[in-house]
Parts: structure tokens; C-alpha cells; sequence
């Protein structure tokens, strides 16, 4: 199969512009045309969709993508272990992940990463609902529950603590639960599809669980960030990653719950990555950055 071609196909793809993929790679916008040709005819499909307004992925395209940036990773990997790759890592990395984990903690420092890399282009995806890593074309994912699908592969970046957290006018107005059966009396908000988990008190005793089944789920929120400035604002009680938390706690914005019980989770960030045989230098550099600058020890417990 024809690699130029797949190269320029994936250009296309992310540029959604044929002509604006040929000039970056050195074409004649009428040469772009012909080698898309030529390809779809290789492959027996129409894999863009072309009007005189604008160029979008066919069905057939959509599922190729990720089939074709494969093959040019695995390209370029055999090509640098023979010492033919350039040393500048280059390309443009996709990375789906939270949007409240990204605000604090990649956002800040994605100067240092482009300073270092200046070959690579970052596109994020962030929401805080879980994104298809493979549908979705992307290189790279944050996620806090351990991966199922087979078709992926994972390395940790850091332990995902939880505890229970409001705020200190709250407490003065509602009073301070001493036990976990004080929370039926109080306001609860909730992360939207968020699953009941067992508290584990530090001593001998009975596990009971958050949201107790009596409780009043007041609020539900699909936004981490969102339940945290709730929270501040004094709307109830929540529970929130420590990660999320830790500045208001350390200024006294928010106060811990029930500190004496731990939340039974052994939650964990996770950096997912299609499973393949090739790791590209580009999400290798992104992974060892993300490690150095927020892994273990997690920067919010240094």
C-alpha cells in the first residue's frame, strides 16, 4: 500500500482540507487529488466525502483512520531503528482525557512540553464523560478506571484518592456528620453515574456506603469542576478525587468529612493507548512528561 498516500490521507483527515495537506507535504493541490484517488482505489472505497464547500470523512474513512495512522507509525518506528528517522519529534498528538483534571494540572504546563518538543501540535478533546479512544481517533486518553477493552494498554500515572469534602459555612449552618448515618440528614451532590462505594472506617467496624440509600442526591453533575465550586459555594456534601480538592483544602475553602473513614476505591489515573507493537515517539514523550511532571509522587501530595 501506497504510504504517501496514507500520509497524506491522514493529513487530510485532521486538516479536513485536501489542498492545505498537499502544500504541507509538497504537492500540487491537483497531485493531492490524484493520490487520494489512487488510494481509495487500492483500498476499494471512498474514504472523503468532496464538495465545492468543504471535505469530511466518509463512514468507510472513519474506520480506516486509525488502521492508516497505525501503518505510519509502524513506518516511521522501523525507520528510526534503522536510523533513518529524523530526531525532532513531530506530528500532532490527540489526547482525550477530564476536563477537570486537565484544567489543573495540563493546561499549566503545556508550555514547557511544546518548548521542548516545538515539532509536535496537541489537539485535547476534554469532558469529563468517557470518550471511544479508538473511534475517536486518539493517540492518547486519561481515564480513572482501569481499562477492559482488549484493543488498549495502560500506564498509571497516579493513585485517584477519594474522600468526602464541604464547606466549612455549610457545616456551620447544617452541622458536622460524626458518623456515616449523619449524612441522611444532609444535601448530597452527586457525580452523574457515579457508583456507590464503601467507606472504610481506619478501625474495626461496619462498611457502610456513599451515597447512603437514604440520602438526598440533591444535586447531580456531570462536571467534576462543577461539583467542586458547588461544594465551595456550601450547596452539600460531595465526594471528590483529592487531586481535584487539594488547594481547598490546604486554604480552608473546603473541609474533609468524616475524616476517620477512607473511601474503599483503589481508583487510579490512568494513561490509555491503543494496543500495538509501536509505541510513536510522540506519545512516548507526552507519557514520560506527564510522568515527570505529575506522576508519582502525585504533585498534589508533594
Amino acid at each position: 500500500m501506497d504510504t504517501d498516500g496514507l500520509r497524506l490521507f491522514v493529513m487530510a483527515a485532521d486538516l479536513l482540507n485536501i489542498s492545505a495537506a498537499g502544500r504541507q507535504l509538497g504537492l500540487a493541490p491537483a497531485v493531492a487529488s490524484a493520490r487520494l484517488a489512487k488510494l481509495e482505489k487500492q483500498v476499494g472505497a471512498d474514504l472523503l466525502h468532496r464538495s465545492t464547500r468543504k471535505v469530511s470523512l466518509s463512514l468507510e474513512g472513519a474506520e480506516f483512520l486509525p488502521f492508516a495512522r497505525e501503518i505510519l507509525a509502524q513506518q516511521d518506528a522501523a525507520l528510526a531503528a534503522l536510523g533513518h528517522g529524523r530526531a525532532e519529534i513531530t506530528g500532532t498528538l490527540r489526547l482525550a482525557g477530564s476536563s477537570t483534571f486537565a484544567q489543573r494540572f495540563i493546561a499549566p504546563i503545556l508550555p514547557d512540553f511544546l518548548d521542548r518538543h516545538p515539532g509536535v501540535n496537541l489537539e485535547l478533546k476534554l469532558s469529563d464523560t468517557p470518550t471511544d479512544l479508538i473511534e475517536g481517533g486518539f493517540d492518547l486518553a486519561l481515564r480513572n478506571v482501569a481499562i477492559e477493552d482488549s484493543s488498549l494498554r495502560a500506564r498509571k500515572l497516579a493513585d485517584d484518592r477519594r474522600i468526602l469534602c464541604a464547606s466549612p459555612d455549610y457545616l456551620a449552618r447544617h452541622g458536622t456528620p460524626r458518623d456515616p448515618g449523619d449524612l441522611t440528614g444532609h444535601r448530597i451532590l452527586m457525580f452523574a453515574g457515579g457508583r456507590v462505594r464503601k467507606l472504610k472506617p481506619s478501625g474495626d467496624g461496619p462498611t457502610p456506603t456513599f451515597p447512603p440509600s437514604d440520602a438526598r442526591s440533591r444535586v447531580v453533575c456531570d462536571d467534576g469542576a462543577s461539583i467542586r465550586i458547588a461544594t465551595e459555594a456550601g450547596v452539600g456534601i460531595s465526594m471528590n478525587s483529592l487531586w481535584s480538592v487539594h488547594r481547598e483544602l490546604r486554604d480552608g475553602s473546603l473541609v474533609r468529612v468524616l475524616s476517620g473513614y477512607e473511601i474503599d476505591d483503589r481508583s487510579a489515573i490512568w494513561l490509555v493507548y491503543p494496543k500495538s507493537n509501536v509505541l510513536t515517539a510522540k506519545v512516548r514523550a507526552f507519557i514520560d512528561f506527564l510522568l515527570e511532571r505529575i506522576g508519582d509522587p502525585p504533585v498534589w501530595e508533594r
